[in-house]
């Protein structure tokens, strides 16, 4: 055993650290790799107003990082000042630091970069008979060739700290790395274009596009023709408005559907006021929006775009500046989570979509054309539905029009609970109208169903419909499982202010808690009320958890604890609220739903086909999985070879 020392350390005088030192401590902070480079110059040309920027690389970076722009220049009195240490165009006082609008500001990448690399600036304004080379090294500054823009050259990097350099992968790795860090700033400036050549080879190139589907065809050619297809657009406004009467937060984009989502999260992009960041207020509001509809541990895709107030946000966190911290992040939370959440509602059918897999543009809204999907028809609590020549009696075997025992918190829980009223149905006489206490629709033709018509079930698990693109078929308790689960929800929402029922425990449940876990328990003790959860401090270190929601006594109390104290004391409590609400209504609603293997008459095929029409987030089930699927009749024509 080594034994300790004895004696101090003989003591070291404090003093300046030499410029070069400091400014390699710095490099180290903004510079990790090539990539880091390349998007810090890249940030400088898009600052300067470039509307091409051009990336030579040579082994990954790691040879040479070339930056080309036809931006405005750098003069030539301003050259050698641009490689010092906190010398910047952007900002100038403290109330520019505080307002941000550009993508640089700290004015360190420059020096940083010229501190473990050869480096050298060729540049030349509109107003210069030609452009100037600035030798970072040297200092040497000689007249050279050059249109209106600036060249950024950066070789060996890492030459003066080769330890550093032993850290870095292979080029193929490295090579990846810069075009990524190109490839979001292309998602966010369609109207530039960018380029990327490696070794003398063109690697990527997206040209600059204008007009309003600009941005789309970015994302087609950045991210694929694949990932829009099977998105929906993002818009929302917050009703709050700053003084220029503009929205205080505006949320817009794409949202992958729950199909698309993927086992890593390596398509997930968010930007605030034009910069990529990653902030885990925007990922968690974007994971929790796909809650109820994405299956086990798939990762969301999705392009969002945050625009805020720039003094409502502190870009000044972190020297790469991917990190921000809002003012309000409730706010922007709730923005982004309520902006997906919405595009995520509409089910695909609704948007005009025939076909979930090659689900075609993004929804704008309801169909006008098409009464019974209207956004006013939608929003009422009674689903409107058409089947022509049925009655109402014909669905009561499927969902009975008899009053439902309720629990205590008013929530239906029998296996028969209807999920809404079902009007009248078209096709009947006034009488009929009278004799069932419901108005008499106008009829729509079949070819306006978007689930088509029931033709028969199949082994008493799916549902066979024809529409006008071929075979619909449908998972039955999936579906009527989607369409409980939101009754239950909107039952909930009605219900403002209700608690969830919550069971008394005879013997409490204790366990050992952590000083954050006890300040939370005692600091939230009404929002645990509010979930059905009833946890009281039993000694300084142990809590006791006394009382369950009704619905989990049977499962583990204390996990249970654990779980909600820590979702209190990481995010806002009526998110958790909300979070645990909605698990539960899901657990009540695969009770309550339609089991397999039960037999349905072409009446009652067709009443869940109806509500399936009517119900938001119906494409999944509450755990994520699909609840229909479309077959078109190109397809099935190719199973039977005909036509050729």
């Amino acid at each position: 055993m080594t034994a300790l020392p004895t004696a101090f350390p003989a003591r070291r005088p404090i003093r300046e650290l030499p410029d070069e030192l400091i400014s390699q401590i710095a490099a180290g902070e903004v510079v990790e790799r090539p990539a880091s480079v390349v998007r810090e110059l890249v940030d400088n040309a898009l600052d300067a107003g470039a509307t091409q920027v051009t990336v030579r690389l040579l082994a990954g970076g790691v040879r040479l990082i070339l930056v080309e722009d036809d931006g405005s220049g750098i003069p030539r009195e301003e050259l050698p000042v641009a490689l010092r240490r906190h010398a910047t165009s952007k900002i100038a006082s403290l109330q520019d630091l505080e307002a941000v609008g550009t993508m640089g500001f700290r004015g360190e990448a420059l020096a940083a970069i010229n501190s473990i690399a050869d480096m050298s600036l060729l540049s030349r304004t509109a107003a210069d008979e030609h452009a100037w080379q600035l030798d970072g090294r040297t200092g040497e500054l000689k007249p050279a060739a050059r249109s209106r823009g600036t060249s950024v050259e950066v070789r060996e990097l890492f030459y003066a700290t080769p330890a550093r350099r032993k850290f870095l992968k292979t080029d193929a790795t490295e090579l990846a790395h810069c075009i990524e860090a190109v490839r979001r700033h292309a998602l966010v400036r369609p109207d530039v274009g960018f380029a990327i050549w490696h070794e003398g080879k063109l690697v990527e190139q997206w040209r600059a596009a204008a007009g309003d589907n600009a941005h789309q065809q970015r994302l087609s050619d950045v991210l694929g023709s694949e990932f829009v297809e099977q998105s929906v657009a993002v818009s929302y406004e917050s009703a709050a408005r700053r003084a220029d009467g503009q929205p205080a937060v505006r949320v817009w984009g794409v949202a992958g559907i729950p199909d698309a989502a993927r086992s890593r999260a390596d398509q997930q992009f968010a930007y605030v006021n034009g910069r990529y960041v990653r902030d885990k207020v925007l990922t968690h509001a974007a994971r929790s929006a796909y809650e109820d509809v994405l299956h086990g541990h798939r990762q969301p895709v999705y392009a969002l775009y945050v625009e805020i107030d720039p003094s409502r946000v502190d870009v000044n966190v972190h020297p790469t500046k991917i990190e921000v911290r809002f003012r309000d992040s409730r706010e922007v939370h709730q923005a982004v989570r309520h902006a997906t959440e919405n595009a995520l509602a509409i089910p695909r059918f609704a948007a005009g979509a025939a076909i979930p897999d090659t689900h075609a543009g993004a929804p704008t809204g309801f169909s006008q054309s098409n009464p019974a999907f209207s956004q006013q028809n939608w929003a009422q609590p009674a689903i409107n539905f058409i089947a022509s020549g049925s009655r109402v009696s014909d669905f009561e075997a499927m969902w009975p029009s008899r009053p439902q025992p309720a629990d205590s918190d008013g929530f239906a829980v029998d296996a028969g609970f209807s999920p809404a009223p079902i009007p009248a149905i078209a096709n009947g006489s006034s009488d009929d109208a009278v004799s069932t206490g419901h108005p008499i629709l106008t009829p729509l033709p079949a070819g306006d169903w978007p689930l088509g018509r029931a033709i028969a079930q199949l082994q008493g698990i799916y549902v066979l419909a024809e529409n006008t693109h071929g075979l619909v078929i449908v998972d039955m308790h999936a579906a009527h499982e989607r369409i409980v689960y939101e009754r239950l929800k909107t039952q909930m929402e009605a219900g403002e202010g209700a608690s969830l029922a919550r069971q008394p425990l005879l013997i409490p449940a204790t366990f050992p808690a952590s000083p954050q876990e006890v300040a939370t328990a005692e600091a939230s003790a009404q929002t645990l009320a509010t979930l059905g959860l009833e946890i009281t401090p039993f000694s300084p270190k142990t809590l006791a958890v006394r009382a369950v929601p009704t619905s989990l006594a049977q499962g583990d109390a204390v996990e249970l604890a654990r779980s909600v104290l820590a979702e209190l004391a990481l995010h806002d409590a009526s998110t958790v609220i909300q979070r645990a609400q909605n698990e539960l209504l899901s657990t009540m609603a695969c009770h309550g739903a339609v089991r397999a293997n039960r037999k349905l008459t072409l009446d009652e095929m067709n009443a869940l086909l109806r509500q399936m029409e009517a119900t938001e987030r119906s494409d999944q089930c509450n755990h994520g999985r699909p609840t229909w699927r479309q077959v078109s009749i190109r397809e099935l024509d190719a199973l039977f070879m005909r036509g050729r």
